[in-house]
C-alpha cells in the first residue's frame, strides 16, 4: 500500500536489433499467447497501478509503441541512437525521468512473463528508503547470471560471473535485470556510471555500488526464476510460450475448467473460459474467444473470435472463425466451419458442413455437407434460416436468401430463392434412369484407357 500512494514512472528498455532473432522485425513484436511480448508487460505495469512509461525505442518504433497501447497507461517515445550499454539506454528517456517521479522502475521489453508482484514489492523497498532495488531470483542454475551479493538484507554488489570468486559463483540468488530507482536521484545516479570496462559500455549493474560509494542503500527482492524469463532467440521464445500457457491452463482448472490433456490444449492471451467447461485434447483457441459454463469442446477443435454460449458442444474437428456465436445447447459437429454466424439455441449443425454470413434460428438442424454459399467473387451476402428448419444433406444455399420458420429443405437441393414458413422446397433436377448405359460408359472408358497405354509404349 506504501508504494501505490508513490508515483512512478517506468522505462521499457526495447530498443533491441533482434540480431540472435534472426528476424525482419523487432524481438519484442514477436508474440506470445497471441500478443506481443511488449504488451504483456505493459499489462504487468498497468497491474500494478504504473500509469506512465517512457518506450525507449530503436528499430520498428512506430510498430513498438502501436504495440505497447493500454487505456491505463499513457506512454511517451524515446529514441536510442545508440547502443553504449543499458544505462546509457535509461538515459534515453531524461526527459521523463527529469519530471519528478517518486520511483522510475527499469524493466525490459521482452519480460513477458513478469507480474505485478515483483515490481510492487520492488517500488515498496524504495518507499522503505532504499535508493535502488534490485529484482533478482533463485536460479536453478545460475551459471552465467550475475550474481547478488547480499549481507545483512544490504545488496553489496552484482557481481558478473567471470569477475566472481569461487564462492561467489556458488551464489545462487541472481539478477533479473530489473529495478527500481529513487526517482528523485535517478538521473544522477546513472550519470556517475562509468564506461570502465572491455566493451566501453555504461552498465546499469553498476549503479548499485555507485550508490554504495555515495553512502545510500540498496537492496535485493525476490521473483520467481520463471517471471523474470527473457528472450533472445526463436528457442527461448518457444520456451516463454510454454511456460505462459502453463500458468494460464492452471489459473483455469483451478478456476473449475476440465481439461483432459491440458499440455495439448492451446490458449490466447484474452480466451475466457467459464467454470463447468469440459476441453478435450488438441485443442487451440486464437484470440477473441468466450465460452459460457457447460461448454463442451471436443477434440482437434479450432476456435477464434467466438462466443460459445453455455451448454453448447463443439467438434471433434470443428473450427469456428471470427463472428460465430452459438447460442445455448447450440451444436458445432465433426468438419464443420462457422464464420461470421449466428447459431440459434439448440440449433444443430453436425457434419461436414460450412455456415458462413448466417442467421440460424433456434432448434433448427442442418444437414450434412450443407454450404451457404455466401461470396459472389466480390460481396459476401447473408443467409437467414428461420427456427426449427429442416435443411437436408447436400444442400446449397445460394445468399441472399431467406427460408422461413418450420421450412423444409429437401436433400441436395441448391435454394436460390426465398422459402416461407412452413413450405417444402426442391430445388434439384428431376432423376432419370437410363437402362442399360452403364454398360456403354465402362466400355467406352477401357477403350480411351487402352489407347493411352499404347500410345504411351
Amino acid at each position: 500500500m506504501i508504494a501505490t500512494k508513490r508515483n512512478c514512472l517506468a522505462v521499457i528498455l526495447a530498443a533491441g536489433e533482434s540480431t540472435r532473432m534472426k528476424s525482419s522485425r523487432s524481438k519484442v513484436l514477436h508474440p506470445v499467447a497471441g500478443r506481443p511480448m511488449i504488451a504483456h508487460v505493459v499489462d504487468a505495469l498497468a497491474a500494478a497501478g504504473i500509469s506512465d512509461i517512457a518506450l525507449v525505442l530503436g528499430r520498428d518504433a512506430d510498430k513498438v509503441e502501436a504495440a505497447a497501447q493500454n487505456p491505463a497507461v499513457t506512454s511517451s517515445v524515446h529514441i536510442q541512437t545508440e547502443r553504449l550499454g543499458t544505462a546509457h539506454a535509461v538515459l534515453a528517456a531524461r526527459e521523463a525521468i527529469a519530471k519528478g517521479y517518486d520511483d522510475v522502475l527499469v524493466i525490459f521489453g521482452d519480460t513477458p512473463l513478469v507480474t505485478e508482484a515483483p515490481l510492487t514489492a520492488a517500488r515498496a523497498g524504495l518507499a522503505g528508503g532504499a535508493d535502488v532495488v534490485v529484482i533478482g531470483f533463485e536460479a536453478a542454475d545460475p551459471t552465467g547470471y550475475g550474481r547478488l551479493i547480499v549481507e545483512n538484507g544490504e545488496l553489496l554488489a552484482i557481481r558478473e560471473q567471470k569477475d566472481a570468486s569461487a564462492a561467489e559463483r556458488a551464489i545462487t540468488y541472481c539478477n533479473g535485470g530489473l529495478m527500481a530507482i529513487d526517482g528523485r536521484k535517478a538521473l544522477d545516479l546513472i550519470g556517475r556510471i562509468g564506461n570502465a570496462n572491455a566493451k566501453g559500455e555504461y552498465y546499469l549493474t553498476d549503479i548499485v555500488e555507485v550508490v554504495r560509494a555515495a553512502g545510500g542503500r540498496a537492496i535485493a527482492v525476490a521473483a520467481p526464476e520463471e517471471e523474470l524469463t527473457g528472450c533472445n532467440t526463436r528457442a527461448e521464445l518457444a520456451v516463454i510460450e510454454r511456460l505462459w500457457q502453463q500458468r494460464r491452463r492452471r489459473q483455469m482448472m483451478l478456476d473449475g475448467v476440465s481439461m483432459i490433456a491440458p499440455e495439448t490444449v492451446f490458449l490466447s492471451y484474452d480466451t475466457r473460459i467459464a467454470q463447468d467447461v469440459t476441453i478435450e485434447p488438441n485443442v487451440v483457441f486464437g484470440p477473441g474467444v468466450t465460452v459460457e459454463s457447460g461448454a463442451v469442446i471436443h477434440s482437434f477443435s479450432h476456435i477464434e473470435g467466438a462466443h460459445v454460449s453455455a451448454e453448447a458442444e463443439i467438434g471433434p474437428y470443428a473450427r469456428l472463425r471470427p463472428g460465430a456465436r452459438l447460442g445455448a445447447g447450440a451444436k458445432v459437429g465433426n468438419f464443420c466451419e462457422v464464420k461470421q454466424a449466428e447459431i440459434g439455441a439448440g440449433a444443430k449443425v453436425n457434419h461436414l458442413t460450412y455456415i458462413g454470413d448466417a442467421i440460424i434460428g433456434e432448434k433448427t438442424n442442418i444437414g450434412a455437407g450443407t454450404i451457404t454459399c455466401n461470396y459472389d467473387g466480390i460481396n459476401k451476402h447473408l443467409t437467414r434460416i428461420g427456427a426449427n428448419a429442416f435443411i437436408g444433406s447436400n444442400s446449397s444455399l445460394v445468399a441472399p436468401v431467406s427460408i422461413g420458420d418450420g421450412a423444409y429443405v429437401a436433400s441436395g437441393s441448391v435454394i436460390t430463392t426465398d422459402v416461407p414458413d412452413d413450405a417444402v422446397a426442391f430445388g434439384r433436377a428431376r432423376q432419370e434412369n437410363k437402362a442399360g448405359r452403364a454398360v456403354l460408359v465402362r466400355e467406352r472408358n477401357q477403350a480411351a484407357k487402352a489407347a493411352r497405354k499404347k500410345a504411351a509404349e
